[in-house]
C-alpha cells in the first residue's frame, strides 16, 4: 500500500483490513491476519528539535496468542525504515509483546516510536509480523512531511486521548506529567461525549505580550458553518513550550464531518498560528426542535400537497439518524393528522441537514424520492421503504448497475457499484428477488461499512439448485454453472 501524507494529523492508515471477530484461545484460528492502525504526529523540544511520533494501535483480536501460565500473550516483530530520497536516515527493528490477556479476553493495545527528523519530506517503509502465525508479514509504504517548529511560533499536531492518567514513571506515552494513550480513530459515535485534547504551543516567547489567547472553534465541513456554542477562548502565559490539555464536550454535536481548530491570537487580535483536527460524528440522540414555533417557509408549504405530507415525511427516514427516525415514525403513526406540523418537521429536518440552501436541498431530495417511487416500489412498499430505494436515497445513484434477470441457477439480481461513498472507495451492493414477483428486490450483501454482510450470499442466490455448505463455508456446494458469474462480477 502506498500513501502520500501531507497533513499528518488527518491521516489514518489501516495496515490490514480484518473482517472476522471471534473469541481467542491458545488453540485459536492460526489464520487470523494481523491488523493495525497508524497515525503520525509531529512535536518539538528545545533540546532535541523536531520529531515525529509513529502511533500504533494493534487490533487485539487479530493476533494469534500462545499460553503464558493460565493466560495468553501475543508477539509482533516491527521493522521501520525512514528514507529521505535514496538515503536511510532512521530505522528501528524490535519485538513487541502484547499485554497479558486474561481469561481469553483480548483488547487493543498501543505503541509509540519517536524519531528526531529535520524538516523535509520522508518515506517510511513499515513491516509487521505476527510471530505466532504462519501468515506473511504486513507491509506498508507512506510519505510524510516534517515542518520547521524550531524558529517560528507554531502549534503541534493535536492528539485526542483515548485515556490520560498521571505519569508515575516516564514512558513513551508521557507528556507534560500525563500518560496519554492516543485515540487513532477519528470517528465518534453517540456514546462518546468528550474529546480530551492535547497539543503544545512552541516559541510563544516571540510574542511581545506576556500572555496570548487560544481560540477553540468547531466548523461543519459539509456546510462550512461554524458552531458558535463550541467557540471558546483561553489565556496562556508565554514560554518556549506551552502544553495545553483540555476537553471538548461533543454531546450535542449532530451527525456530520467537522474540523476542530486551535488558533493563537495576540492582544491586538492578530491571528498568529493555527492547527486543525478533523473528525466524524454520528449522533443518534433526538434533537429537540420546537416545531410549533417554527415559521413555515411558503415555498416548503407549496412544495408538498396535503395528500402527500405523511409520504414525504416518512421518505426522510433513509437519510435520518436513529433519533430522527423515531421522531418521524411516531408522527407518521399518529391518528391525528396535523399537516402543518408535519410540514414544519420536514422543514426543520432539512434546516439541520443544509442550513444554507435548505429549500433547494429539499427539492433535490424530493426528485430522488419520486424517482425511487417510480422505479422501486412494489405491491407492499413505497419506493423509499425498499432496500434499493433506501440505498439510492442514502448514498445517491450508483456509478454502474449490472442487472441479471435470467441465469442458469441464480435468482434475479442486481449489482450496484459506487466509485465513492464519503471517504470510502469502490463499494458494492447486491440485491436479489427471492420471490420472483412484485419487483421486491432485497439487499443480499454489501462490502460497505455498516451494511448487511452475508458470507453465504452465493448460496442464497443459488439456493434453488444447491444445498447449504458447511459451517466453515456456506457456499461450498454452489454450482459452477455456465452463466453463473455473480461472484466474479461482484469481486471484479
Amino acid at each position: 500500500m502506498n500513501f502520500n501524507m501531507k497533513n499528518r494529523s488527518l491521516l489514518l492508515i489501516c495496515l490490514f483490513v480484518f473482517m472476522s471477530i471471534g473469541v481467542l484461545n491458545a488453540q485459536g484460528n492460526k489464520n487470523k491476519r494481523l491488523a493495525a492502525y497508524l497515525q503520525v504526529k509531529q512535536f518539538y523540544t528545545p533540546d532535541a528539535g523536531d520529531y515525529v511520533e509513529l502511533q500504533f494501535q494493534y487490533v487485539g483480536h487479530s493476533l494469534n496468542y500462545v499460553p503464558k501460565g493460565k493466560d495468553l500473550i501475543g508477539e509482533i516483530a516491527v521493522i521501520i525504515k525512514i528514507n529521505q530520497g535514496e538515503k536511510t536516515v532512521a530505522q528501528d527493528a524490535y519485538r513487541l509483546n502484547s499485554p497479558i490477556m486474561v481469561d481469553s479476553i483480548v483488547d487493543d493495545f498501543y505503541d509509540i516510536k519517536h524519531f528526531a527528523l529535520a524538516p523535509g519530506n520522508y518515506q517510511c517503509q513499515l513491516e509487521l509480523l505476527d510471530l505466532n502465525s504462519k501468515n506473511p508479514s504486513v507491509k506498508s509504504t507512506f510519505s510524510f512531511d516534517v515542518e520547521e517548529y524550531a524558529d517560528a511560533l507554531s502549534i503541534s499536531d493535536i492528539i485526542v486521548a483515548e485515556s490520560a492518567t498521571k505519569t508515575q514513571q516516564q514512558n513513551v506515552f508521557s507528556k507534560s506529567g500525563y500518560d496519554i494513550l492516543p485515540r487513532i480513530a477519528t470517528f465518534y459515535p453517540t456514546e462518546l461525549t468528550n474529546l480530551p485534547i492535547y497539543f503544545e504551543v512552541y516559541n510563544s516567547t516571540q510574542i511581545e505580550d506576556s500572555t496570548f489567547i487560544i481560540r477553540q472553534q468547531v466548523k461543519n465541513l459539509e456546510t462550512a458553518q461554524v458552531l458558535p456554542e463550541f467557540t471558546s477562548f483561553s489565556k496562556h502565559q508565554k514560554a518556549a513550550v506551552v502544553p495545553v490539555f483540555k476537553s471538548l464536550n461533543i454531546t450535542n454535536i449532530p451527525t456530520g464531518r467537522y474540523a476542530l481548530s486551535m488558533t493563537i491570537f495576540d492582544k491586538k487580535s492578530n491571528e498568529l498560528s493555527t492547527q486543525t483536527y478533523e473528525f466524524e460524528r454520528a449522533n443518534d440522540q433526538d434533537t429537540v426542535v420546537n416545531f410549533a414555533d417554527l415559521i413555515l417557509d411558503p415555498a416548503f408549504q407549496q412544495s408538498i400537497t396535503d395528500d402527500s405530507v405523511k409520504f414525504y415525511l416518512a421518505s426522510l427516514i433513509p437519510i435520518s439518524g436513529q433519533g430522527q427516525a423515531r421522531t418521524i415514525l411516531k408522527e407518521v403513526r399518529r391518528k391525528s393528522n396535523d399537516k402543518e406540523l408535519q410540514r414544519k418537521m420536514i422543514q426543520a429536518i432539512w434546516k439541520q441537514i443544509d442550513p444554507v440552501n435548505t429549500y433547494e436541498a429539499w427539492m433535490r431530495y424530493k426528485q430522488q424520492v419520486l424517482f425511487v417511487e417510480e422505479n422501486f416500489k412494489n405491491n407492499f412498499q413505497p419506493g423509499f421503504e425498499t432496500d434499493r430505494g433506501r440505498v439510492y436515497l442514502q448514498y445517491g445513484a450508483p456509478n454502474r448497475t449490472i442487472q441479471r434477470e435470467v441465469s442458469a441457477s441464480e435468482l434475479p439480481y442486481e449489482i450496484w457499484e459506487y466509485n465513492k461513498i464519503g471517504k470510502y472507495s469502490n463499494k458494492k451492493f447486491i440485491f436479489y428477488n427471492p420471490d420472483l414477483v412484485n419487483n421486491n428486490y432485497r439487499l443480499l450483501h454489501s462490502d460497505m461499512i455498516g451494511e448487511l454482510k452475508n458470507p453465504n450470499w452465493q448460496y442464497e442466490l443459488n439456493r434453488r439448485n444447491s444445498k447449504h455448505g458447511s459451517v466453515d463455508d456456506g457456499n461450498e456446494y454452489v454450482p459452477d454453472s455456465w452463466g453463473n458469474n455473480s461472484k466474479q462480477l461482484f469481486e471484479d
